[in-house]
Parts: structure tokens; sequence; C-alpha cells
């Protein structure tokens, strides 16, 4: 598993919970750990006893635990770089939604070592889609609460009233159904591709 999901984990800990409720995972995780290297690769096994141990901790279910991550991926300030590469698939969250065949392999240009589930718009009917989240590793199964999450945050990020309804699984797949309701509902955020960009 890239490290990059494990620190990711715990910065999403870190920034919405406190330090010292990430202090209480590190505690169950190993005493040794502090922080996890975004560069240092890990076995899978370690993300997954992670995240259980996060669940302990936080009292919550995973999968709501999983999507507040997706979303945390778009809107915290310490992801920019995160959300600079999502607005990269268009100038609206139809584009957006579109684009998201690609975005495995774009994450995989900015870090060649992250393994991305494969994304496909298996249905796209007046303006409902319907994405298939398959895993290609087992480091790359259970992702599909984690786009939930992250599609409702990109829909805000552009603007965009959708509503959003995971389907489960279907011989592999998790399904997400994406209707999108008003285009232009709000302002949405400023963004400028190469740039730095806020509200």
């Amino acid at each position: 598993m890239h490290g990059l999901v494990n620190r990711s984990v715990e910065r999403f800990v870190r920034d919405t919970y406190g330090i010292e409720i990430w202090s209480q995972v590190a505690r169950l995780l190993d005493p040794d750990i502090g922080a996890f290297d975004s560069m240092q690769a890990c076995d899978a096994s370690v993300t997954q006893h992670l995240l259980a141990v996060v669940e302990n901790v936080l009292k919550r279910p995973l999968r709501a635990i999983e999507e507040d991550i997706g979303t945390y991926l778009v809107t915290h300030p310490h992801n920019a770089s995160v959300r600079r590469l999502l607005r990269f698939g268009g100038d609206s969250f139809e584009e957006f939604m579109h684009s998201l065949d690609d975005l495995p392999d774009r994450a995989h240009l900015a870090l060649p070592g992250l393994e991305l589930p494969r994304l496909e718009v298996v249905a796209c009917r007046g303006g409902v889609f319907t994405l298939a989240v398959t895993p290609v590793s087992p480091e790359s199964e259970g992702f599909g609460a984690a786009f939930l999450g992250l599609l409702r945050a990109m829909a805000d990020d552009y603007g965009t009233l959708a509503t959003l309804d995971y389907k489960g699984q279907n011989a592999g797949r998790e399904l997400i159904e994406v209707e999108l309701l008003v285009q232009d509902h709000s302002e949405g955020r400023d963004f400028a591709l190469g740039a730095e960009s806020g509200r």
C-alpha cells in the first residue's frame, strides 16, 4: 500500500478530531508510531488495521469514516494538490464525471506507486450517472465509500446540486449513482489551473 494512503488517514484524524485522538490511535497501532511516511510503502494489512483502530477509537461505522476521508481530501487546505488534480477533469461537474475513467492514470503520473481502483461510468442518462469502482488489487479494495464522499465534495466545489447514492456491490464492483439536479446551483469555489486557489 502506498504510504500516502496511511498518511492521509492520519492527517484526516489529526485535522478533524485533534492530536489527542490521533495519539490514542497511534498507541493502539504501535507505541513506536508517531506518524506515517507518505513515501514509504507498507503492506495493505497495515492500512486495514489502521482503519479498524480508527473505527474503534471514533466509535463510528467504518463506511462513514471512509466517506468523511473522501470529503476531507477535497475540502481541507492541506490537500490543495489533490483538489487541483481532480479539477483537471473539466470546467463543470458533468465534465468531471465524464473524466473519471482517466483519474487513476492521472494519479499514477503524479504518484507512480499509488494504485487506485478502476473507475468507469457504466451508465449515463438524463443527468444520472452510475459510477463503477472496481479494485484492481487488494490494495485498491474498499474505496467506494471514500469516492462517495469525494464526489459529494466535488459537486459542492463546482457549485452543482446533485444527489449521490451508494448502490452497494455488484460483480465485484461498488456502484455509486449520481444525479445532477442543477449544474450551476451556486458559485462554487474559485479555481485556476497551475495556481493555488481558494474560496
